[in-house]
């Protein structure tokens, strides 16, 4: 059963130091294993590529070109969805759109009385694979949430990699792809997808940066590969923390727990709150709800191992727990939830209110899904279309700017014993500088 904590107890401290502490183990099998493949696949290409699809996906093809998904075969897929399930990814795509058109950012200059010209250039980046998990579970929200800022962002070609074990494929993933803007879909996956993006080979483009999530094979090709492309982040596992004061459905906070306990037996979902006969009714209804569950199992051995219900002395309390914990997703189910939401610093994502699940977000909310983790919201963001934005100063020197420019960077120049820095910029200080 899910632990119970007071901050009042003597060893609350430890308890939740316990609770919190999670290293992602490096498997060192994993990481010899996603090493050769990596290898491989860089020196060997399409061959290697062919390979390893036919070892772990139980694909025999002999001819590269067969991995690539033509357009038709999208279109495909996005006709022969139940028009239920189309009309739901069309409406998430529109509202994940609509939100991340707000982020794109836009060069700027200024000019300085002496005719100095500086600013930023911002430009999309030019090619960005899409891993999207194709095994045990298929995802097309994350096709969505990974794919559309990207399109917002302007980049000319997204190319995603979705490994298809024995031939199958997902409908909704495929009509998601077509519905966000892919470019090129192959039917690729684990290590030897992100070497292939990575490195390139003679069917599929190298990128600039990997993104979308995967298991452990895929997450330490994508940590390796990391310096020859960028990467959106090596996430850990789901998250959320719900900030009640009482007055919510103990049902819905019991729910909202087991959503993201649902994911993975090494999630973590807590509640924080002041009310000790609230708490005491989530963990009845806990009790109640978690025999329906069809991931019963899961959400189980996940509430048993990272999960807890912890009262606090008060919500101010409770607001510096959320800022030391950092979580992914955090709810606010209390009266008045912007006056706490303002105090808080660090989470992923915030929702606001009783009506605001966690779930609506991973869906269909707009803003992204792809959020930091394992308390790297105390220095990162969410996915967005910044991710896929990069920026280049601008510096326009007048020949009057260069005469007070020059001046002071011969001095630091020289100070630093850079003597070549120095005299470029004495050569720009006009006839007089001698």
């Amino acid at each position: 059963m899910i632990h119970q904590m007071d901050t009042r107890d003597a060893d609350f401290e430890p308890r939740l130091a316990a609770l919190l502490a999670h290293e992602p183990g490096q498997d060192e099998s994993i990481e010899r294993t996603v090493a050769g493949i990596l290898r491989d696949v860089r020196s060997r290409g399409d061959a290697a590529v062919l390979d390893y699809t036919r070892q772990f996906d139980r694909l025999d093809i002999a001819d590269a070109s067969r991995l690539e998904l033509s357009m038709a075969e999208l279109d495909a897929a996005l006709a022969g969805l139940p028009a239920a399930q189309r009309e739901a990814l069309e409406a998430a795509a529109d509202r994940v759109r609509t939100y991340h058109e707000h982020q794109r950012a836009q060069s700027w200059s200024y000019t300085e009385p002496d005719g100095t010209r500086l600013g930023q250039k911002v430009t999309p980046l030019d090619r960005v694979g899409l891993y999207v998990p194709g095994g045990k579970a298929a995802y097309p929200s994350s096709v969505l949430m990974n794919a559309l800022p990207a399109k917002v962002a302007g980049v000319a070609e997204l190319v995603m990699v979705v490994p298809t074990p024995d031939g199958v494929r997902n409908a909704m993933v495929l009509a998601a792809a077509r519905i966000a803007g892919v470019d090129r879909v192959f039917t690729i996956g684990g290590a030897q997808a992100v070497g292939a993006l990575a490195y390139g080979t003679a069917t599929v483009p190298a990128v600039d940066k990997i993104v979308g999530p995967g298991n452990a094979w895929v997450a330490e090709a994508k940590r390796r590969v990391f310096g020859t492309v960028g990467i959106d982040m090596i996430a850990g596992p789901s998250e959320i923390l719900v900030l009640c004061d009482g007055h919510a459905d103990p049902d819905w906070i019991a729910m909202d727990l087991f959503s993201q306990a649902e994911h993975d037996e090494l999630a973590q979902a807590i509640l924080l709150c002041p009310d000790a006969g609230f708490i005491a009714r989530v963990r009845e209804s806990i009790a109640r709800q978690l025999p329906q569950m069809p991931r019963q199992a899961v959400i189980a051995r996940s509430l048993a191992d990272r999960g807890a219900l912890i009262q606090v002395r008060s919500l101010e309390e409770a607001c510096d727990l959320v800022d030391r914990i950092a979580p992914e997703h955090l709810e606010i189910a209390t009266l008045n939830p912007q006056v706490w939401a303002d105090r808080i610093r660090h989470a992923g994502a915030m929702f606001l209110g009783p009506y605001s699940s966690e779930s609506l977000g991973d869906y269909c909310a707009g803003p992204n899904h792809v959020l930091p983790t394992m308390r790297t919201a105390r220095f990162s963001s969410p996915l967005g279309v910044y991710d896929f934005q990069k920026r280049s100063s601008l510096i326009e020197v007048s020949a009057e700017g260069a005469r007070k420019l020059g001046a002071i960077a011969s001095v630091l120049a020289h100070g630093e014993g850079l003597q070549a820095h120095a005299r470029s910029a004495e050569y720009r200080l006009g006839p007089d500088a001698a």
